[in-house]
């Protein structure tokens, strides 16, 4: 089955992505693909970074005993690999090898927000890194920002070296305000949007933080990517599961990939064509792409439909582009 449309039309290649026997995969809240078309998935599960050719053969796994909980991961152009530890409160720089090479981390003291993971998930105040940080973009001389979306409701740029440059934000719907900032992507032009995700908008920034626009047709963005044409593709997990229980709020929009211009306008869009039936489960998480075009998509289809997904269900996605 074709989706998308215009010039942007893919296949899923179904059953991509072998791992060992016995292993579990889980969620897949994080994909990423280095120079040489390698995938990482960043795993909810015993093997944190697991990692495969463009054909989806695995070729090795590495962060265990290091990564509490797996939600983003970025490859630098020079192949260094970032991920963002929510739980853990913190930011790795690897090798692809796995060679630790950078770490920032409050795991001892998460900022205080007055947020409770346990208890609500309100958060009460802006702080300082970190409070359940949730993702990360590079700029084009190697510093990075990291939104710190699930206890915080702020934005930090960092230099390469890891040392906070400034940090922006506070709850709220206003602009330069955030609730679940989730993700964050930088252009080409150092244009920083930020996934404003239970705002359900885009939110675009200059490098020193200051409110340019916004994107209100979003539907709880989760991540993006931009690619050499400057079309940015966006995983979009809908708010069929973002009610206050685990029944399907049918009232909300589902769960879709679009891609759009830069200046926000879609130019194709997919998703699941019944939000009652098998496809409800469709939760894109993150996306990448490869050189020749084809996507990946990760999934975390536990932690968002509130564990309704079945168990057998397809975290790891690979979109073969047609056109």
């Amino acid at each position: 089955m074709q989706l998308g449309s215009g010039q942007f039309v893919y296949e899923e290649a179904e059953g991509w992505g072998e791992v060992p026997a016995g292993w579990e995969i889980a969620e897949v809240p994080g994909v990423a693909v280095d120079s040489q078309d390698r995938v990482y998935a960043f795993c909810r599960s015993d093997h944190p970074i697991i990692v495969f050719d463009r054909e989806g053969r695995f070729l090795r796994s590495w962060g265990e005993g290091l990564i509490k909980r797996a939600h983003d991961i970025i490859i630098g152009p020079d192949d260094a690999v970032y991920c963002v530890d929510d739980w853990g409160h913190a930011v790795h720089k690897f090798t692809t090898e796995g060679e630790l090479l950078l770490t920032i981390e409050t795991a001892d003291s998460p900022a205080d927000t007055g947020y409770d993971w346990d208890d609500h998930r309100i958060v009460e105040r802006a702080g300082p890194p970190f409070n359940y940080p949730t993702g990360i973009a590079l700029t084009s001389d190697g510093d990075f920002y990291v939104s710190d979306g699930y206890g915080n409701a702020r934005v930090h740029k960092f230099t390469a070296e890891g040392d906070l440059l400034f940090s922006w934000g506070e709850p709220g719907s206003e602009a330069g305000q955030f609730v679940t900032p989730h993700n964050v992507c930088v252009d080409r032009d150092g244009i920083l949007y930020v996934a404003d995700r239970q705002n359900r908008r885009m939110q675009l920034f200059n490098a020193e933080g200051e409110f340019l626009r916004q994107w209100d047709d979003i539907w709880w963005p989760c991540d993006m990517c931009i690619d050499a044409n400057d079309n940015m593709y966006i995983a979009e997990v809908g708010g069929i599961f973002m009610g206050e229980t685990k029944d399907p709020q049918l009232d909300n929009p589902p769960a879709r990939i679009t891609v759009r211009d830069l200046n926000g306008t879609i130019l194709s869009e997919w998703g699941m064509a019944d939000p009652l039936g098998q496809g409800r489960f469709f939760s894109p998480h993150n996306i990448a792409f490869d050189s020749r075009g084809d996507l990946y998509v990760g999934e975390v289809a536990f932690s968002y439909p509130g564990g309704a997904a079945p168990a057998d269900w397809r975290v790891l996605r690979k979109y073969v582009r047609a056109v």
